[in-house]
């Protein structure tokens, strides 16, 4: 028996508030953290950077809280932006808005609630990081689209997520340094990494329906495309951790790190879809090897 779409629920819906709240939750991915964190790692990379391992906590809270809701944020504006694609996507036909679970509107109301939200955090920094905010809801709203325009959409995924690094560098000195942009950049380069393998699990269906990605545009030199970004990001690294004159606990969690981006080209070997998603996943471990590298880099003394 062919399945028929449920019809978005109107306003009057007698569906409970419990049920319209999960509804949300997974429009916003609660259930699926890993964009979080991926959003989360480089913001704790700089915040322990510029606040030379003694950040100040409520900065830290602040920045944790906004990242978590400007990750959800991203969410609904994305799957807004997809609603008339996730449906014909193996991965994403069951998101809310592909299933008619959350209206298009609800989808934008979330995202301006959340974003909204994360603005009144700011509010509590100063005005440099209050101005850049502007920034980061700019490149999170238009970032979704650009699949429709580019192949490299992964790239402006990777400058929304890497203003975090910039905006934690004003917030604790006011101040942007080299050290920052580079940071920002390896951020950058990181994003590509793991959103091209990310892109590797739906490519079939992406070139099917005319979506575009970074994946697409590599083709079969998509894990050489990877491991030469890897590398760069690895160079960019181990030059902010010189310009830093950071120590060996710095270095060795590169080095983990270093080890992990050999499992996931690992991983991708076949470009299966189990393997890339799981590749994507690790990236988790790859952030926190490098945080726990820079906590005791700078709790040892030298």
């Amino acid at each position: 028996m062919k399945k028929t779409r449920p019809e978005a629920r109107s306003a009057d819906d007698p569906t409970t508030v419990f049920q319209r709240l999960v509804a949300y939750g997974y429009l916003v991915r609660l259930n699926r953290p890993i964009g979080i964190l991926l959003l989360l790692w480089p913001a704790l990379w700089a915040l322990w950077i510029a606040g030379e391992g003694k950040p100040r906590w409520s900065v830290v809270l602040i920045f944790i809280l906004g990242v978590a809701l400007m990750r959800s944020a991203g969410c609904a504006i994305n799957d807004f932006a997809d609603r008339k694609i996730d449906g014909k996507v193996e991965r994403t036909r069951g998101r809310p808005l592909a299933t008619g679970l959350v209206s298009p509107s609800e989808a934008m109301g979330v995202f301006v609630a959340m974003s909204l939200m994360a603005f009144a955090l700011v509010l509590f920094l100063n005005l440099e990081t209050v101005l850049m905010s502007f920034v980061a809801v700019t490149l999170a709203a238009v970032y979704p689209f650009m699949k429709r325009y580019t192949h490299l959409p992964q790239l402006v995924l990777g400058m929304a997520f890497g203003w975090a690094v910039p905006m934690a560098y004003t917030a604790l000195t006011g101040t942007l340094t080299t050290e920052a942009w580079l940071l920002y950049i390896a951020t950058v380069i990181w994003a590509l990494i793991y959103d091209t393998e990310y892109a590797m699990v739906d490519r079939t269906d992406d070139v099917r329906i005319g979506v575009k990605s970074t994946a697409i545009l590599f083709g079969e030199s998509d894990r050489l495309m990877i491991g030469i970004l890897q590398l760069a990001m690895l160079g960019l690294m181990l030059l902010v951790g010189k310009k830093l004159e950071l120590g060996v606990y710095y270095n060795v969690g590169l080095a983990a790190g270093a080890l992990h981006f050999l499992w996931q080209q690992y991983l991708i070997r076949k470009r299966d879809s189990a393997g890339c998603f799981r590749a994507f996943l690790g990236n988790n471990y790859f952030g926190m090897f490098i945080f726990i590298g820079l906590v005791v880099d700078f709790l040892v003394p030298r």
